[in-house]
């Protein structure tokens, strides 16, 4: 059996069908689906059991299962038990337990879920927030301000659900670091298992100098170069994501030089509406992104006329900041049949369906409480990685192939926070504003994107008057503003701020507008505290600067 943690336990000594009579299939078995709660019901004529998994501690209960009536019971063999079993995340029914056939197997909807209350872990620690069991007001004392803050344990679940979720695919988690490129970051994510969507040169260096390989890792973006190409050849590359054909006979030319053969995918572009924001919709067809669906087997076939190219896989992505399951099926359904025809006809291995899972940003720091979820109607509740499984694992299953996926946001975002310092409150003409020491050069998104961020104080103090306010930053532009008119607990010069779900393309697309340094990182793994990246100095800023001759 496999506990929660997914750590592998042998089997259980007694095997309660033992003294059951052996009967014969009657029908097909209907795929089981995981539901609400954290036991799986197994009965068998005889022998009812119960096989708990508490506290990480599966085994069999003294009371025996209560057997609910069906229309007709079913035995199953071995094999059948066990490939429905994967689906909710038991890896094998050991057959020291179940041997041959079960008699009279009674068909349930088994409960498997993950028993942990925590979504992400920032939370108040009586006054005082806290990323795990750090104080942030500590790390912000020793490191200052504007820094960012990576909680290890929540992408580590957020990886872990996100598995699970998918359980009964073969499937391959490739970590889009563009999200947060940070080596420390990447390095956590390789020691999980994960590969990597990679970009650009850049980033396959990040992954190797992160000490990890690309191996499993692909390579996406419109306009690799040769040199990208080359780099990631000569790194064993799993697969290149060709979004052209152009780009099919560039990367063929490269491999050709270097005497391999490039494995490659070509994204397709769907044309489904991922009803998100238009600077992060990719599966339009009006998008830069992949080669329009009816093309797609034109594009296959040149590709399979190259020397120097092995057709691996297909793949496509609609989109970023995706917060219900009915896009991805949609793309899913419109696609399946042209990849089970590709599957055919080349050979392909695997399937990629990209990423673009969202993340909560209005109420992030409540929705760390699984509580906060429950509490959402059903019709809007945000997509977790539990629904989006149970909506994709029957539509991908029947295709027999490797699933990869490409999340970002998803892994990281409601993993950091950006922490910043009071400068001053300016009160204006029926207007104020708080000015802090974060800018649009340390968190874009909200410029970019007219995006919100929670932000909450480090120090809660509930017997403060609330304030209304633009929160601001100090870089002379308009446009540098985080916040409009947002309600926040009244604070003073020299007080801190944490801007919640941050983790994801903050830090990777800062920059040094208005000569601002870089901001530090920090990355923190229970009760401990380490600076991944730390501030940039002046010095650092202009080292590759210098005044040309004819000025001097």
């Amino acid at each position: 059996m496999y506990s929660k943690h997914g750590q592998c336990f042998g089997a259980l000594d007694d095997d309660p069908s033992a003294a059951t009579e052996e009967g014969e299939a009657e029908e097909v078995f209907h795929q089981l689906a995981p539901a609400e709660d954290g036991v799986v019901q197994v009965g068998v004529e005889l022998g009812p059991v119960i096989l708990t998994d508490k506290a990480g501690e599966p085994g069999v209960s003294k009371t025996a299962a209560t057997i609910i009536p069906q229309a007709k019971p079913e035995s199953r063999t071995t094999t059948e038990i066990e490939q429905c079993a994967k689906h909710i995340g038991i890896s094998k029914i050991w057959c020291r337990f179940i041997k041959g056939k079960l008699a009279t197997f009674l068909f349930f909807t088994p409960f498997f879920s993950n028993p942990s209350t925590t979504m992400h872990h920032f939370q108040y620690s009586g006054h005082n927030l806290h990323c795990e069991s750090v104080d942030l007001a500590a790390v912000a004392k020793l490191y200052g301000t504007p820094t960012y803050v990576y909680s290890a344990a929540t992408m580590a679940d957020n990886y872990t659900r996100l598995a699970r979720g998918l359980a009964g695919l073969d499937v391959q988690l490739c970590f889009a670091m563009k999200a947060n490129s940070n080596i420390a970051v990447l390095r956590h994510f390789a020691n999980l298992g994960a590969g990597f969507d990679l970009v650009s040169g850049g980033e396959i260096r990040r992954v190797l100098a992160a000490g990890s390989t690309v191996n499993t890792s692909v390579f996406a973006g419109v306009g690799k170069t040769e040199g990208e190409i080359r780099l990631a050849l000569e790194n064993g590359i799993f697969a290149f994501h060709v979004e052209s054909e152009p780009e099919l006979a560039r990367i063929n030319h490269v491999a050709g030089t270097l005497g391999v053969k490039a494995p490659i995918a070509i994204r397709i572009n769907p044309d489904v509406d991922a009803h998100t924001h238009a600077k992060i919709t990719t599966g339009k067809s009006g998008n830069k992104f992949g080669i329009p669906l009816k093309h797609a087997a034109a594009a296959y076939e040149t590709a399979s006329k190259y020397p120097h190219i092995a057709i691996k896989g297909v793949q496509m992505h609609i989109g970023s900041q995706l917060t219900s399951v009915g896009p991805f099926v949609e793309a899913v359904e419109k696609v399946s049949s042209f990849v089970a025809e590709l599957k055919v006809k080349y050979g392909i291995t695997y399937f990629s369906i990209g990423g673009g899972m969202g993340i909560v940003y209005k109420d992030a720091l409540a929705s760390g409480d699984k509580a906060w979820w429950d509490a959402q109607p059903a019709d809007q509740r945000p997509l977790t990685p539990e629904s989006y499984g149970a909506a994709l694992v029957p539509l991908l299953q029947p295709l027999g192939l490797k699933i990869l996926l490409e999340h970002g946001r998803f892994m990281v975002g409601n993993a950091g926070v950006l922490l910043s310092r009071v400068e001053h409150l300016k009160r204006g003409a029926g207007k104020n504003f708080l000015i802090v020491d974060a800018a649009m050069n340390d968190l874009v998104r909200p410029a970019m994107y007219d995006s919100f961020h929670e932000i909450v104080p480090l120090q809660r103090d509930s017997s403060r008057r609330a304030l209304l306010a633009d929160i601001v930053g100090p870089i002379c532009e308009s446009g540098d503003c985080f916040a409009k008119d947002r309600q926040i607990q009244e604070v003073g010069e020299g007080e801190l701020l944490a801007f919640m779900s941050a983790g994801a393309y903050g830090y990777s697309m800062a920059n040094r507008y208005n000569t601002r340094g870089m901001a530090a990182e920090v990355f923190v793994k229970g009760s401990s505290f380490e600076l991944i990246n730390a501030r940039e100095t002046f010095e650092q800023m202009i080292a590759g600067e210098k005044i040309p001759a004819f000025l001097k």
